[in-house]
């Protein structure tokens, strides 16, 4: 009975026969795998930086990573909320007419006078609407939005060396106008493209004319044709003459600079008063003239 050995029993629980390999020291799990797994020097530390958070055993990504993710997340993020809220913007203006626009704002907080009236397109003069697109967008009721031909004529102008010619449109100025705000170089002129095909998408043309028509600056703080007819000559803009119109026209590109009694708006309204007959002849204001 004495003599007799006892054999060890064989039916240990895994968990003991495992428990009972284990090594004694702490040493972390990832601690002699990275040089096995990832290799040594330079690959073997990008390697193990880049390694999968959620692998077992494996340490955490590293900040730069971590915030990377971030970044990208977050960039995200604003890009869906700004594109949701801007075409929201686009369609509620096209139905409820455009509140006062950052430029108004800023001349009223620099201590002008801002006159503005709403007045719907069919209480404007014909005139007025060709001298518009005679003097800023011969090619408003057939494009999209942008003038390629003018576009492609303004970067030929800038490879000889010329003086920059402007190419936006009446729905590009339009967008800037209601939108955005003067100057901001490329930034701007993104965000403006991306509003720009918007509104010619959930807009049509008259609402357009009649936007730009009520948004653009005439100077001196009048904003709108109304305002500028009634302040430049006494008159409702339906009862604008075809010099009227094409005084005010002339001056449309630099308000403050140019005065409708100035020599240079006289002679630029000649030109647009002959491109106004074209416009008519030619059925340039179809879209918007009945």
């Amino acid at each position: 009975m004495l003599d007799q050995k006892t054999e060890p029993p064989s039916d240990l629980e895994p968990s003991a026969r495992e428990a009972a390999h284990q090594p004694d020291d702490d040493t972390p799990p990832w601690e002699g795998q990275g040089a096995a797994s990832s290799g040594g020097g330079a690959l073997g530390r990008f390697r193990a930086g880049v390694a999968d958070p959620n692998a077992g055993g494996r340490r955490p990504p590293p900040i730069w990573r971590r915030l990377l993710v971030l970044l990208i997340q977050a960039t995200l993020l604003i890009g869906v909320a700004f594109s949701v809220l801007s075409v929201l913007a686009v369609f509620i203006f096209g139905w409820t007419g455009t509140p006062p626009t950052i430029t108004m704002t800023q001349r009223a907080m620099a201590g002008m006078d801002v006159q503005r009236e709403w007045t719907p397109l069919k209480d404007v003069s014909p005139h007025l609407v060709r001298a518009v697109i005679a003097a800023e967008d011969q090619r408003f009721c057939t494009h999209n939005g942008f003038d390629v031909v003018e576009i492609r004529r303004a970067i030929e102008a800038a490879e000889r060396g010329r003086n920059l010619r402007g190419a936006s449109t009446i729905t590009q100025q339009t967008a800037k106008n209601v939108y955005l705000f003067n100057g901001g170089g490329f930034v701007r002129k993104g965000i403006e493209a991306w509003f720009t095909v918007l509104t010619e998408f959930m807009w049509s043309k008259p609402r357009i004319m009649e936007t730009y028509l009520n948004v653009a600056e005439w100077g001196d703080g009048l904003f709108g044709a109304e305002a500028a007819a009634q302040a430049r000559f006494g008159v409702s803009a339906k009862d604008l003459t075809p010099t009227q119109a094409a005084l005010m026209a002339a001056v449309l590109p630099s308000p403050h600079r140019w005065r409708i009694d100035g020599s240079y708006a006289q002679g630029r309204a000649g030109q647009i008063r002959t491109l106004m007959g074209v416009v008519r002849r030619d059925g340039l204001d179809a879209c918007v003239v009945s």
